[in-house]
């Protein structure tokens, strides 16, 4: 069952790489500057490489946005959003598998009752504007950049040549790469919650995560569509939106790959972090958005009269149905798959308003006055705790969000023993010491644990402000490790 549930974020993976191969070797299989096979073999690895070693960043960003908590819910929700490219592209509509991913969350979001995220969904929703922008500007800088190099260095047309093939691989494996780092959240995001793999030790020396592994699967589906079908897509893609040359797409696949690599990289986001700046938030982005907004770059590099805008507009249209799609379909597939082949697709969480839950909701600033009623009362299931709420009175999303959060109870008690065990040198010596104060006490509200670490040490406080992301982030990596190690 568990590889039943998980072929359809498998059979994501497969279309992923059978559409997106085009992005990142299209150009030079065409032009007949590199061999399908080279391409496909070159690809193959580095995606794989890309989704294990860096792909956890951008999939935890999808899962903040709805943590979809039951396989048999992760299967639906993935198929509907494979079902929905397969026919958005029948229809010859351009479709963004980011896009779709997101839509199919906030469907299980609406069908279970659960909030969304707002903050999240605002960060994933902004870079849908923002990487194309971006994408053409480095693609802009980079051509007239290269162009003025090649002016200046004469080469001759063999070695010019020569040197483009080498660079078509060199930037074609970093692209690789940045595809398998940034949209392994695309093809298996939805199964980390509900992750069926245990962690595996090897030899003492190393641990592969259940989400790595997870992500190795998910990129070997991504090599395998590159290899067995993108040979199609890349004849038939053709150079509708801009006439590109070799130069030109040499451009635009390492623009691409820089984008796809910087909203994924967790390395260059506690850089950025540790020397006070700003952090580029880690998101799984549309590769096709990205390629697009490069073309569109060099257009603009040589004038911008060659671009169809036409093409253009048909793609935009095609980015805002994805979504749309995607949600109304998922909302019917988990209706069918819970009642009529009665499968699990929700794991129910309890919820409960008592005085500490009120109390610190009114340090939120939010009206607690329509919850006093509600004192006591134990909820089971996001979709009945809404309703309540919502008969209650108009809170804002935000708002909701932050009443699920406080109210979600989660019996812990605190043993050190097992902190150190699950923890190990991931948390310093000063915040253990906090953790050994505690020990013994229980807590039935996550937040009601963090309130006491932070009293204990001020190592356990998240920090407000930019320049803070990376190191709230290990706080918050941090204080899941010890929920797992404390739940009774």
């Amino acid at each position: 069952m568990v590889w039943l549930f998980i072929s359809s974020g498998l059979l994501l993976g497969w279309s992923l790489g059978a559409n997106h191969g085009v992005n990142v070797f299209g150009t030079a299989v065409v032009s007949r500057m590199v061999r399908f096979k080279v391409a496909a073999i070159t690809a193959g690895i580095f995606v794989v490489l890309g989704s294990v070693v860096s792909g956890s960043g951008p999939a935890r960003t999808l899962n903040e946005l709805g943590a979809v908590n039951a396989l048999a819910g992760s299967f639906t929700v993935a198929l509907a959003v494979g079902a929905t490219i397969t026919w958005m592209t029948k229809l010859t509509l351009p479709v963004s598998t980011s896009q779709a991913i997101v839509g199919g969350i906030l469907g299980w979001n609406v069908f279970t009752g659960s909030p969304t995220d707002m903050s999240s969904l605002s960060k994933i929703l902004s870079t849908w504007v923002l990487c194309p922008i971006i994408s053409a500007v480095i693609a802009l800088l980079l051509f007239n950049a290269l162009s003025v190099s090649l002016r200046r260095m004469k080469l001759h047309i063999l070695s010019l040549d020569a040197y483009t093939r080498v660079g078509f691989i060199i930037v074609g494996a970093f692209a690789s790469y940045s595809l398998g780092a940034n949209n392994i959240a695309n093809v298996m995001g939805l199964f980390v919650s509900a992750n069926p793999f245990d962690d595996l030790n090897l030899f003492n020396y190393f641990t592969i995560t259940g989400a790595q592994q997870l992500f190795f699967l998910g990129g070997l589906a991504i090599a395998i569509g590159i290899f067995t079908y993108s040979y199609r897509v890349m004849l038939t893609v053709g150079d509708e939106l801009f006439k590109i040359t070799p130069i030109s797409g040499l451009v635009v696949i390492l623009s691409e790959a820089l984008v796809l690599f910087v909203f994924a990289s967790e390395g260059l986001e506690k850089w950025l972090g540790s020397n006070g700046l700003p952090t580029i938030p880690l998101v799984p982005l549309s590769s096709t958005q990205v390629v697009i907004g490069a073309v569109i770059g060099v257009g603009i590099a040589k004038g911008g009269k060659g671009i169809n805008y036409k093409v253009l507009g048909k793609i935009a249209f095609g980015w805002v149905i994805a979504p749309l799609a995607a949600c109304l379909l998922a909302l019917v597939a988990l209706f069918i798959v819970q009642n009529v082949f009665e499968q699990k697709v929700v794991e129910l969480t309890s919820y409960k308003i008592t005085l500490p839950v009120i109390k610190a909701l009114e340090q939120e600033n939010i009206n607690t006055n329509a919850l006093e009623p509600l004192k006591g009362r134990l909820f089971l299931g996001a979709a009945g705790f809404r309703h309540t709420l919502r008969n209650k009175s108009l809170w804002t999303e935000k708002e909701l969000f932050k009443i699920f959060s406080f109210a979600e109870l989660d019996s812990m008690k605190v043993d050190s023993v097992r902190a150190k065990a699950q923890c190990g040198d991931l948390i310093s010596s000063e915040q253990f010491r906090a953790v050994c104060a505690l020990h013994g006490r229980s807590f039935v509200h996550r937040w009601q644990l963090d309130t006491a670490l932070v009293k204990e040490s001020q190592e356990w406080k998240l920090q407000k402000g930019t320049g803070y992301e990376a190191v709230n982030k290990k706080i918050k990596q941090q204080y899941h490790l010890l929920y797992q190690a404390f739940q009774k």
